[in-house]
């Protein structure tokens, strides 16, 4: 494992005041938004809106990190450069999703496990060589009155542990995401019960293997009710409920946590954020690596056409700036 790698990362991506932006959509994720605004989901148009993305003037003031899809790792922007090599040159840090999406879990019905740590060895050199420095491996968990499962925390969070190690041994900073869904009517109390759980979990798996805490982001998701659930928190009571349940379970030593959106609003996301970092100082940094909630002004914004580059990038700085404030606690919202 090279230490010194996976600091001098860190050091890149743990900065107060800027974000992580997720643009790993799969071809079939990003497929769904392009359907959003009536866009064919072709190579180029995908190459194309994610250039608009990187290329949004200053937008490096606000975004230290990008996590890409494995096909816009190896893209080249219109004028011939590979797009780890733009976001570099920008000094934002190439990231690289790495998990091979979710399947059903045996034995355990409506519960998922992630697959891809097959091979993950050899695809981190080759992703390493491309320009990635970090990555991201997300596992994904149900909340009801029985989920999660013993047995569905267990193996995810085996799973994470497993690829957060074989990313360190090979000098990539990984990105833990066990992320608790918002679907359901689950009250605030029960996602903080399950969220607290979780990461207990997650981290007790991480110490086994080994994983070097202060080489690693947390990209947890924020303690918050279900979609279905009346009534519906207040931002500052997700707030403090978020902070507790992290103070309960996160070392001192992870460096930042960089919550997912997890189908949260723009508006939402951000004042969220920005209350959390309002109620003072905390052993990490609390940032964002949000994918819709950053992208989505900016998509409707752009709706596939060239005419609509220049506002769609104004709509993204706007968004990314934004929630660089909420991370600072300074946010006007």
């Amino acid at each position: 494992m090279s230490i010194h790698e996976l600091e001098a990362t860190i050091q890149q991506l743990a900065i107060p005041g800027k974000g992580i932006l997720a643009a790993d959509e799969s071809t079939g994720t990003i497929a769904k938004r392009f359907n959003s605004i009536n866009l064919e989901s072709t190579p180029e148009n995908r190459r194309a809106y994610r250039e608009l993305l990187f290329t949004t003037p200053n937008v490096n003031k606000f975004i230290c990190g990008v996590i890409l899809y494995e096909e816009t790792l190896g893209q080249r922007s219109s004028n011939g450069q590979l797009f780890p090599d733009v976001l570099a040159e920008l000094g934002i840090v190439p990231g690289i999703k790495v998990d091979k999406g979710i399947v059903d879990l045996p034995f355990a019905p409506n519960e998922k496990i992630t697959q891809g740590l097959d091979g993950l060895a050899e695809r981190l050199v080759t992703y390493k060589e491309m320009g990635a420095r970090f990555a991201k491996w997300r596992a994904v968990l149900n909340i009801s009155e029985q989920l999660p499962s013993c047995l569905a925390l267990h193996t995810n969070a085996d799973a994470l542990a497993r690829y957060a190690s074989i990313c360190q041994d090979q000098g990539i900073v990984p990105i833990v995401e066990p992320e608790l869904l918002m679907d359901g009517n689950h009250s605030i109390e029960r996602c903080a019960e399950v969220t607290e759980r979780t990461l207990h979990i997650v981290f007790d798996s991480l110490v086994k293997h080994r994983v070097m805490l202060e080489g690693m982001i947390l990209k947890p998701s924020m303690t918050i009710a279900g979609v279905d659930h009346r009534p519906v928190a207040s931002i500052d009571e997700v707030a403090r409920a978020t902070v507790k349940v992290l103070r309960r379970t996160v070392p001192a030593a992870v460096p930042t946590i960089n919550f997912l959106s997890g189908g949260q609003s723009p508006e939402l996301s951000t004042a969220h954020l920005n209350a959390m970092n309002k109620l003072g100082h905390q052993p990490w940094l609390l940032s964002f690596s949000y994918g819709r909630a950053l992208q989505d002004p900016c998509l409707k914004t752009w709706q596939g056409k060239p005419e609509n580059v220049k506002a769609a990038q104004q709509a993204f700085y706007k968004v990314a700036e934004a929630n660089a404030a909420a991370s600072l606690g300074k946010a006007a919202v």
